[in-house]
């Protein structure tokens, strides 16, 4: 079954609205893990308008699944990843004023940058992937810097759902068929919610692990984040019809 890691940046965002601690971003991670999560997600961007450096930090002891940290590998970054040594770094070409991540990687023009930083995070026994676009060609030269694993970037198939399910998620088919016949691992994230997450779930081979954080976060409001866990585990099972 497909893996569940929650994001917990929006948890950071209504923390940093208020100055404080509330809600806790430390104990929220815990019960995330608690209510069923596999893994917990965090991306701190240089001006820490959610996670923190020092949240990432702060988690390493605390989490017991898989430990996410995402974002642009700047030196920062680098250094932030190298020190707390997460099960895995995805790296995301963000720039600084994007209000969310909106594209992935061309691992065609930064093949060469994209390798010698994906060595470094080798060295230090943490696993990478890499966020990219539904192209089998940017599939196919991210498997060449040596990362195990890329992150399909599912803003468009999340788009275009309702208007075309079918046609929504060809690209990202061909992409992961492409991917694993590179000896790539799958992993996807960005809009998936509890309307389109069991279509496309079930239609990408090998899927290993979604990161789902707006949406689920959103929807805790109205249901409370175990249910709400629960309800996004569920819709990953594969047994359920579509």
């Amino acid at each position: 079954m497909t893996k569940l890691s929650v994001n917990i940046n929006k948890i950071a965002t209504l923390r940093n609205a208020r100055g404080g601690n509330l809600p806790d971003v430390l104990k929220a991670a815990v019960d995330c893990e608690r209510f069923g999560a596999q893994g917990i997600t965090v991306h701190p961007r240089p001006d820490e308008r959610h996670i923190r450096y020092q949240d990432a930090y702060d988690l390493k002891p605390l989490v017991t699944t898989e430990f996410n940290i995402e974002g642009n590998p700047e030196q920062a970054f680098i250094d932030l990843v190298l020190a707390v040594k997460p099960a895995q770094v995805t790296l995301v070409p963000d720039a600084h004023d994007a209000i969310t991540s909106n594209h992935g990687w061309d691992t065609i023009t930064y093949r060469n940058y994209l390798t010698d930083i994906i060595s470094e995070f080798h060295k230090h026994g943490i696993r990478t992937s890499i966020f990219v676009d539904p192209e089998p060609k940017m599939a196919e030269a991210a498997a060449a810097t040596g990362t195990e694993r890329i992150e399909l970037y599912t803003e468009s198939y999340a788009k275009d759902y309702l208007s075309g399910r079918e046609k929504a998620i060809a690209p990202f088919i061909t992409t992961a068929k492409v991917a694993i016949a590179a000896g790539l691992g799958l992993n996807a994230g960005h809009d998936l919610n509890l309307d389109n997450l069991r279509y496309f779930a079930q239609n990408i081979p090998n899927l290993l692990e979604v990161s789902i954080g707006h949406a689920l976060i959103a929807d805790a409001l109205y249901y409370g984040l175990e249910t709400t866990i629960q309800l996004y585990l569920r819709e990953l099972k594969p047994w359920l019809p579509v």
